[in-house]
């Protein structure tokens, strides 16, 4: 008993033997939190990294002169030396390193020996805007598509297939609120415009115990603050849109704004073009707004903010001998979330942010006919309309405590309350004044709480951490316990290895036909009915640093096991109708399953020199079971892909031009197709009977491999007012016939009428030239 005493006492002792230093890092100039810095003792292996809003908290020796480091990618080391007698609070600003040619470093991961962490990718937008791109928009969503164990949709989409899952497990944060459906023009780009963007975190897997809610990635992005010091803007005019970002101070040095818009200017320059009978028009525009405010030394709040829509509308007038139809129809969606955040630093060691968020996604399909009669006749004219939306509110709080230098912990909780409507549907008989409808209204409260800890000694690091995950409906609760763990050790010759654990569970679902993740999905909670999705995952990975060439090579290995993933039955759409021409029930639509996958992922990264970029390649299997579909055998759903590869590339060849390039290789993906067809009697053409003898096998059909090569180059030059860019840019640059879709095709010869299997491609080659500037 005396002998534990006194190393309690001993402990104690030790303890108080150190001091704290804390603080915030940011970028001189701008005064922007910085996230990721790493601040190391000097010739120790004590050290931290700063949070999400840049604050640390680092345990020194008392009375003793010791230099600490902090370093960040893209900016100038800082070095300081303290001896601290007492706690001390000191701000840090890193100056950002001027881009030369003989040291431009690039890097797309946290580095191996700072972090337990593994599967998880951070991306610098100013890597983001170097690589090529359709029509040159820059996409934070289209960038993550070329990195391992991450598949892409069809041709142009932004949809993300993360080791085996669906586009709709994949946690999509902005600021912290939930981004539900993150496409522009039917998926060919995201929401993000990359001009208001940040920092942007990318994890598979091994998910630290703060993130709940998704299967398969998180996707965590943080809005630019806005620079405290003067007034800067930058933005683009593009052949699809234009964009401009504007930021500075409120009050210098305490209080800052940005502003961020983009719109596309189509309808502008079709619709004059277009003849009265038939008017096509489509537009999407994006608003993101932030104000933050510095209210003394221990509290901060923030405000921010994102709008956007798309519409698509056609106008079409048919002039006939009796009448004159009128006809007036249209698809819309868009997103809306606000975000209020309060930091509170309540000593040295403890942090607390404050999260209000609401989320608001809307989508919308309508069409309204009229029939104007000439000949005396009745009129006609109806209307109808589907709908479906989601609205959250969040309220979350999140603690960092830091109590040594070998243990920093985050907990905290959360609380969302969901409001769904996957469909409403309105019919109207004007003439009659008929109408009918059927709304679909479903309300629940997801909840969460979480501890996790990153414990460093030596050559060992370990984030371990357990979530509470539920879901309350009116008629049943659900709660699992998510345990996590990930751990590190580092091995010789910069090699390090690596394992993670986690357990997964997820509250909503996305029904789909498309495999796109369009915005005519709908989004569906889970009930008493349709129970959520699980999953769990196990990876091991090694790391090796090559220092002196500048390149980082991972690769990780991975299984995931998932249970409880939706699809429609048989047939079923979101707009199949009963006998009574009625929309159905969507839980009467779908059903459930299980799914696996597991592959190996190597990416190999060159992060300094002329030349920076990586190379990606992907070995993976994908396979689902329901037993009411493809009668209960297991298949390969649409994004299976065994092989995946990718080469992105950048090179400066002198400070005013810059050479980009990326090549994507990916085995075609898996469809159905009908094995025999047959003609009516009445020759009316061929008809597909839904039978599995005729159908063949779900997805016993793979497409022709997909391949492409993108590639760009930029002028850069230095003005009076700040920085010019002309970009130009060549997608599919070899003009690559990628097949969007497949169909039957009969042709008549003089052996008869032919059948065979042809497929239709969406882009060809296409060029891009781009303004961009910057003050």
């Amino acid at each position: 008993m005396k002998q534990c005493l006194l190393l309690i006492l001993v402990s104690f002792g030790l303890q108080a033997q150190t001091i704290s230093l804390s603080g915030y890092v940011r970028e001189k100039g701008s005064r922007e939190n910085l996230i990721g810095v790493s601040v190391g003792v000097v010739g120790s292996s004590n050290g931290t990294t700063t949070n999400a809003y840049g604050f640390y908290s680092l345990r020194l020796p008392a009375n003793q002169a010791v230099s600490v480091r902090f370093s960040a990618l893209g900016y100038a080391a800082e070095e300081k030396t303290f001896t601290l007698s007492q706690s001390l609070q000191q701000d840090i600003l890193l100056s950002p390193k001027a881009q030369e040619l003989e040291e431009v470093t690039v890097s797309g991961q946290i580095d191996a020996n700072q972090t337990p962490q593994m599967s998880v990718v951070r991306l610098p937008v100013s890597q983001i805007k170097q690589i090529p791109a359709l029509l040159g928009e820059k996409d934070v969503i289209k960038a993550l598509q070329l990195l391992p164990g991450v598949q892409k949709g069809t041709e142009g989409s932004t949809a993300l297939y993360v080791r085996g899952g669906g586009p709709d497990q994949n946690l999509i944060l902005l600021d912290e609120a939930q981004v539900y459906n993150a496409n522009h023009l039917f998926g060919f780009f995201s929401v993000f415009n990359g001009d208001a963007i940040k920092n942007v975190d990318f994890w598979k897997g091994g998910f630290p115990a703060r993130y709940g809610g998704r299967l398969s990635s998180v996707i965590d992005l943080q809005m630019k603050e806005g620079g405290k010091d003067h007034l800067r803007g930058e933005g683009g005019i593009g052949l699809l849109s234009s964009r401009l970002t504007l930021d500075g101070p409120l009050k210098k040095g305490k209080s800052s704004f940005l502003v961020s818009g983009r719109r596309t200017y189509l309808d502008l320059l079709t619709m004059p073009l277009m003849s009265k009978e038939l008017k096509t028009g489509y537009s999407f525009y994006d608003l993101n707004a932030k104000l933050n405010f510095d209210l003394g030394t221990k509290d901060k709040l923030y405000v921010s903010g994102y709008f956007g829509n798309d519409a698509l509308r056609i106008k079409e007038q048919v002039e006939r001998t009796s009448s004159t139809i009128h006809t007036n129809s249209g698809l819309g969606w868009g997103n809306a979330t606000g975000t209020l955040r309060w930091n509170h630093l309540f000593n040295q060691k403890l942090f607390l942010n404050t999260t209000v968020a609401v989320t608001d996604f809307r989508f919308r399909l309508f069409d309204d006919f009229e029939r104007i009669r000439t000949d005396g006749g009745a009129n006609r004219s109806t209307f109808t309309e589907f709908t479906s939306s989601i609205r959250d509110y969040t309220l979350k709080a999140d603690f960092d405590y830091f109590p040594n230098n070998s243990h920093q912990f985050k907990f905290g909780a959360l609380v969302t309350n969901h409001r769904f409507k996957p469909r409403a549907y309105t019919k109207e008989n004007r003439e009659s004044n008929i109408g009918e409808s059927d709304n679909q209204l479903f309300t629940n409260q997801e909840f969460g709480a979480y501890i996790e800890d990153t414990y460093t000694h030596q050559k060992f690091s370990v984030n371990a951490g357990i979530r509470l995950s539920g879901m309350t409906t009116h008629a049943r609760t659900y709660l699992f316990a998510e345990p996590r763990l990930t751990a590190s050790y580092a091995l010789p010759q910069h090699w390090v290895l690596k394992a993670s654990y986690s357990r997964t569970n997820q509250f909503v679902h996305l029904l789909t036909n498309t495999g796109t993740g369009l915005s005519t999905d709908l989004w569906v909670p889970a009930t008493e009915r349709v129970p959520p999705q699980q999953a769990d995952q196990l990876a091991i990975g090694l790391t090796k640093a090559f220092p002196k060439a500048g390149l980082n090579l991972t690769i990780e290995s991975y299984r995931k096991w998932m249970r409880g993933i939706v699809a429609y039955k048989e047939g079923a759409t979101f707009l199949s109708f009963d006998e009574g021409a009625k929309p159905l029930q969507w839980e009467n639509n779908v059903t459930t399953g299980r799914g696996w996958a597991y592959g190996t992922e190597v990416l190999l990264q060159k992060n300094k020199g002329r030349l920076t970029g990586w190379i990606g390649y992907t070995l993976s299997w994908t396979v689902h079971q329901f037993d009411s579909l493809n009668n209960g055998k297991r298949f390969y759903p649409r994004y299976d892909r065994r092989h995946d590869f990718s080469l992105v590339a950048s090179y400066k060849l002198s400070p005013k031009i810059t050479l980009s390039a990326n090549w994507v290789y990916a085995t075609g993906n898996a469809l159905t197709v009908p094995q025999g067809f047959y003609f009516t009697q009445a020759g009316l053409g061929q008809t597909f009977p839904e039978r599995s003898d005729y159908l063949g096998s779900r997805n016993s059909f793979r497409a022709e491999a997909y391949h492409r090569l993108d590639v760009a180059v930029q002028f850069h030059k230095k003005k009076r007012w700040g920085e010019r860019t002309w970009e130009v840019g060549l997608y599919n640059a070899y003009s690559r016939q990628n097949p969007l879709y497949y169909y039957l095709k009969t042709e008549n010869s003089p052996q008869g009428q032919r059948t065979t299997l042809a497929k239709r491609s969406l882009f060809p080659v296409i060029p891009s030239v781009t303004y961009n500037f910057k003050f």
